[in-house]
């Protein structure tokens, strides 16, 4: 049976902006039609059909042009563009614009790896350009090849979004070089999502069956570019096409009318809207219904709308216009209308070159001090990010002060703090934006001084604690048997950074995994004075893998490297879910007086571990001791029950060895149990005349509450950071 898809008839918008990139002999690629001259793709599709590297930096010359087909509109017609020299965004490997340096073959994620290119001529009748949304968790997406036929195609599910890339699980078809810069369609909300970027590979090798119902092979992994990464990485694109919205329409055109009293000033608001939004005017023809449709019909057009007819009043009406009774239900009706969007794109674009520069707030704590009320939100991977998320919520009752706004103050605090000059331009951008949000200036700087003596209170505080020792964190994806491996490796602290800064595709050997975090402890973390915990992030079928005991060899200038005794080595789960998580937060929460549970050989039926996990529900650290093979059954119910920290030995399971775990946990707090197992390894080490000692195959999993998984990895995250 074949996994494929074919699309159906309301996949109409996607089939006329699809378009099919050619290399000298064949397809190489595909793009998408945004305008009826601009093609929107990957930088390494264009440089596969110009002949290049695909990692080429170099922007391609003016009079090398790349061969192009819209194949559901006319198959046999051929285009041709040229790449636009401001939207030209080769692979990289930092995440800094400027920095030109290409990946090193196979790392992923890589940053940038967009072009536009611009047709000779318009596309042909019947294509349009294509609609755009913000992807959405839980809806699938379909992907097109290259080549333009209906098959293949392939369907796939979004997991979770991390700038650079968002990463979706391949759910039916094959992943292959010629979806590279296609679109992902969104079939429920007829839009496109993103473009196809790279997918993970596995050298070309067959992974073997699983030897046990535990070893559930992943899903294939696609990664895709999103909209809102599009727009940060290519401040000069036009925007986008979106679908036309319905609810709300009637009121604006109504309202426009009520405030554009002259055919001369909808005219003029329609010639500026246009050429602002990259379309053509309609000239002596335009009236009100073709501004509302204009608008309504482009991302961040009725946004962009307000700001036009915010300047055109202002000059009828200086002074107080944002606080009047009509701008205040404008403002409103345009909430409903584009209930996401509140700035114009320059506006958006204006701030995200602010935020890009500024490290001074975590993304995460900004959300939970705009939003203390938020039940859920997703977790924002950049400021950018939670200013996008910050956009789509209205203010809380009795508070003047939208949270966006709310949000960018926020920022310009921490980083007025901080010493940073970019809190002068963020307290500009504000003082600018404000009145057109309709809120008025006083109301922002009363505001902005309540923040900062809030932040003065909470940093006082802050100066009395020690900072966080940085943790090493390695997403580690093991091939079956377990002999190779390959690994994201990131860096969190109590600064507020965590990013990935090494990757490896292709499957090594533990050694230079341990070789890896040695590089890594060396040249990110500076071998810090605290020892740094190091984090292995496995899915409970590869929890038992002795990563605590690997070794790097030494050399004759070098002593060797010992993870378990050098640093404190624990797993963590990747397979945390929701359903999960309300167990995990209760037993997290009772940690300093929870009991510690043991879990032997009766348990190993996991109906019966399950059990006794349920009647011990504030149970949060657990020694597990039983035979080898059953650990993994038991583990995975420790798991599903939400414990925060599991001891076992994966070799002994006697009366004395329960009793010697027991003993180690009881009365330490919970922050120290990874030090204490790391001294009990050193005393195994240190004692080679007792090979019995219980240190020696001693191994934790510890899920933490300051549990944070990296963003991308093959296997499907279903729980973010707590």
């Amino acid at each position: 049976m074949r996994p494929h898809v074919s699309p159906a008839p309301a996949d109409a918008p996607l089939h006329r902006a699809f378009v099919s990139v050619l290399g000298q002999v064949r397809p190489v690629g595909a793009g998408v039609l945004i305008a009826p001259r601009l093609v929107l793709t990957c930088a390494h599709v264009v440089n596969s059909a110009l002949g290049r590297d695909r990692f080429e930096p170099a922007l391609p010359p003016r009079g090398e042009t790349v061969v192009l087909r819209l194949p559901h509109i006319d198959r046999e017609r051929t285009l041709v563009g040229r790449v636009v020299p401001e939207m030209w965004r080769p692979p990289r490997s930092r995440p800094e614009p400027g920095h030109p340096v290409p990946p090193p073959a196979g790392t992923l994620p890589y940053y940038g790896d967009l072009a536009v290119l611009e047709l000779d001529t318009e596309a042909p009748t019947g294509a349009e350009p294509a609609p755009f949304l913000s992807h959405r968790e839980g809806n699938e997406v379909v992907a097109l090849w290259a080549s333009g036929h209906a098959l293949p195609t392939l369907r796939a599910m979004p997991r979770v979004s991390a700038h650079p890339w968002i990463a979706l699980d391949v759910l039916g078809g094959t992943v292959a070089e010629g979806f590279s810069g296609g679109p992902l369609w969104d079939r429920e909300r007829q839009a496109v999502t993103g473009l196809v970027v790279a997918a993970h590979e596995t050298s070309g090798r067959p992974v073997p069956p699983a030897p046990a119902p535990d070893h559930h092979r992943p899903p294939a992994a696609m990664y895709a570019i999103g909209l809102s990464y599009v727009e940060t990485e290519l401040p000069a694109l036009p925007p986008v096409v979106v679908p036309a919205a319905g609810r709300g329409r009637q009121q604006l055109l109504w309202m426009l009318e009520q405030l554009l009293t002259t055919r001369q000033a909808v005219r003029d608001c329609e010639e500026r809207l246009a050429a602002r939004l990259g379309r053509r005017s309609a000239g002596s023809a335009a009236d009100v219904e073709q501004l509302a449709g204009l608008a309504m019909g482009m991302r961040r057009g009725v946004p962009e709308l307000l700001d036009i007819v915010y300047d055109q009043l202002a000059e009828c009406r200086p002074g107080g216009l944002a606080e009047t009774g009509d701008w205040a239900g404008i403002l409103r009706i345009a909430r409903v209308v584009s209930p996401r969007e509140r700035l114009s794109p320059g506006r958006r674009r204006n701030l995200n070159a602010l935020l890009a520069q500024c490290r001074a707030i975590d993304p995460a704590v900004l959300l939970r001090t705009v939003l203390p009320y938020a039940d859920a939100t997703p977790t924002p991977v950049d400021l950018v990010d939670a200013t996008d998320i910050l956009e789509g919520y209205d203010p809380q009752p009795g508070q003047p002060i939208p949270p966006l706004l709310q949000g960018v103050v926020h920022i310009g605090v921490h980083a007025r703090a901080g010493g940073a000059d970019l809190a002068d331009d963020l307290d500009a951008w504000v003082r600018s934006t404000a009145p057109r949000l309709g809120v008025a200036p006083a109301a922002v700087e009363q505001f902005r001084a309540d923040a900062a003596a809030a932040h003065a209170r909470e940093a006082a505080v802050a100066r009395r604690t020690d900072a966080a020792p940085p943790r090493v964190q390695v997403e580690l994806l093991p091939v079956p048997p377990g002999h190779l491996f390959t690994y994201q490796i990131w860096v969190w602290n109590g600064d507020g950074r965590h990013e990935v800064v090494l990757t490896q595709d292709t499957e090594v050997a533990s050694h230079q995994v341990v070789e890896a975090i040695r590089q890594v402890l060396r040249t990110e973390v500076q071998e810090h004075p605290e020892t740094a915990l190091v984090e292995f992030f496995v899915s409970p079928a590869w929890l038992r893998l002795d990563v605590d005991t690997w070794e790097f060899p030494s050399d004759a200038e070098d002593s060797g490297f010992y993870p378990g005794i050098t640093r404190r080595v624990v797993l963590r789960s990747s397979e945390r879910t929701r359903e999960t998580y309300a167990a995990w937060k209760r037993r997290s929460s009772a940690l300093p007086t929870s009991p510690r549970l043991l879990l032997d050989e009766r348990c190993t039926d996991p109906a019966v571990a399950r059990a006794r996990l349920e009647v011990s529900p504030e149970a949060g650290i657990v020694v597990v001791c039983c035979e080898r093979q059953q650990q993994g059954r038991v583990l995975r119910q420790c798991i599903e029950a939400g414990v925060h920290t599991v001891l076992w030995h994966r070799e002994d399971h006697s009366g004395q060895i329960s009793t010697d775990l027991l003993a180690l946990v009881e009365g330490i707090d919970h922050t120290q149990i990874p030090e204490a197992v790391r001294l009990e390894r050193a005393k195994a080490m240190a004692d080679p005349d007792c090979p019995t000692h219980h240190g020696r195959r001693l191994s934790l999993l510890h899920d933490g509450p300051d549990h944070r998984p990296p963003p991308l990895a093959p296997d499907p995250w279903a729980l973010t950071r707590p």
